[in-house]
């Protein structure tokens, strides 16, 4: 009975994982779109959210990576209900791991990726369990490690690439005449960047569900995915994606370079292209360091060459840190769940605690995103050069809950607070906003 319940309170948690997965990446997609106002804030995640939706759907080839090319599950004897646990615990603490990454750098506008947030949990939380024998290593250099280093250089030099030859095509183009067309493409680009997004990152927490349901005896290793773990991943995705994640998106669209149309339109057909071709491959890449490399690549050939090396050095220095980070967190929580099984005398108790320690973690990270949030009205302020935070932002903060975006309707992260700073922006959000 405990593991049932301790398997259901793991595929809440899992969702969970997979909707902020949604709101941290939004930004991916959309970042560009809004940044030059070819997308409103809301429609583009509305848009983003249901092109998730649709994709999550496409495949389940990066789906078997999670589930079987991460942890070696035939170190398991499932029949064993103490190993059974093991593997449960290990799901968990992973899930945690990658959670408590997730919300940290959502916390700071930090497009980090999700994707290795998760599987540095796993990566963690195998090795509390077992030992460093308990991962396919071969499995994640070929298929994480290794996409990793490559995919951002190869999406910016197609960036680059694509926007130096987009700029000397148009050169004697009227310029608003050539950004109000190009605004018309990047809807099209970014939606199919959306879409991309789907048939990779939802299929990463349908594995983890997948090796839950593996680890408790429900099917084999080789049974197919059964369609309510792909619905439910997809709309816990979608449902993330729509709520905003403004923090991140402020962060690519303004914070890393100052992105025009033509230059928006290079970066997100470079990364939709790089995406779908790795999804179709069934390498778990990032689509936050495709996304990036994009950006980056696009502003090194855009019309001012420039790029804020400061923030790109602390992107790095995240991409970095997540894997190990993640990792050393999923290990902790990994002895601390358990340790509460022991005490307890049933390994239910260790699922509790973990889920206590995401509820306080992630509470506290809520709680000081509040403090200076970013939302559709202020996502497009000027980019402060000094600041280290993306809320460091011009306009006043609202107290309506439906304009506090962080993650948009579904919590209050404004109400009660003061505003940010004083001074007038108003003209320039009813530009921005029509």
């Amino acid at each position: 009975m405990s593991i049932t319940i301790l398997l259901v309170l793991i595929i809440v948690v899992a969702l969970f994982f997979d909707f902020t997965n949604g709101f941290h990446d939004t930004a991916n997609a959309m970042a560009t779109s809004i940044a030059t106002g070819a997308l409103k804030p809301k429609v583009a995640v509305a848009l983003a959210g249901v092109l998730n939706l649709v994709g999550a759907f496409l495949s389940v080839a990066v789906a078997k990576t999670v589930a079987g090319g991460i942890v070696k599950l035939d170190v398991f004897d499932l029949n064993d209900t103490v190993d059974s646990e093991r593997l449960l615990l290990v799901v968990f603490a992973g899930l945690a791991g990658g959670i408590m990454w997730n919300l940290f750098t959502w916390l700071f506008g930090i497009p980090s990726s999700s994707s290795h947030a998760l599987f540095g949990g796993l990566i963690g939380a195998a090795i509390a369990a077992i030992g460093f024998d308990g991962v396919v290593w071969g499995g994640v250099l070929d298929k994480i490690i290794l996409p990793a280093l490559f995919a951002p250089f190869v999406a910016g030099l197609i960036a680059a690439i694509g926007t130096w030859l987009v700029y000397k095509i148009t050169a004697n183009a009227e310029q608003n005449h050539r950004d109000n067309y190009f605004r018309w493409g990047q809807i099209g680009t970014a939606s199919l960047v959306a879409l991309a997004h789907g048939t990779s990152d939802a299929q990463k927490t349908m594995g983890v569900i997948f090796l839950a349901m593996v680890a408790a005896g429900q099917f084999g290793q080789d049974h197919p995915m059964p369609f309510w773990i792909q619905f439910a991943c997809a709309f816990a995705i979608a449902l993330g994606t729509y709520s905003g994640g403004f923090r991140v998106i402020r962060t690519l669209g303004k914070g890393l370079v100052e992105i025009h149309p033509p230059q928006g339109m290079a970066a997100e057909t470079s990364s939709a292209a790089i995406i779908l071709t790795s999804s179709h491959l069934g390498m778990a890449l990032s689509t936050t360091h495709v996304a990036t490399g994009s950006i980056l690549g696009s502003g090194l050939t855009g019309p001012k060459g420039e790029v804020r090396w400061g923030v790109a050095g602390r992107m790095a220095l995240a991409w970095i840190t997540t894997l190990p980070v993640a990792a050393l967190v999923a290990f902790c929580t990994w002895w601390v769940g358990h340790w509460a099984a022991e005490l307890g005398g049933d390994l239910l108790w260790g699922g509790i605690a973990l889920a206590l320690i995401i509820l306080l973690g992630g509470g506290y990270m809520f709680w000081q995103a509040s403090q200076k949030p970013v939302h559709k009205d202020n996502v497009n302020d000027d980019w402060d050069g000094d600041s280290k935070s993306p809320a460091h932002t011009t306009s006043d903060a609202t107290k309506d809950s439906r304009d506090s975006g962080e993650p948009a309707d579904f919590v209050d992260t404004s109400r009660g607070l003061e505003s940010l700073h004083s001074g007038s922006t108003a003209d320039r959000h009813d530009h921005l906003h029509r």
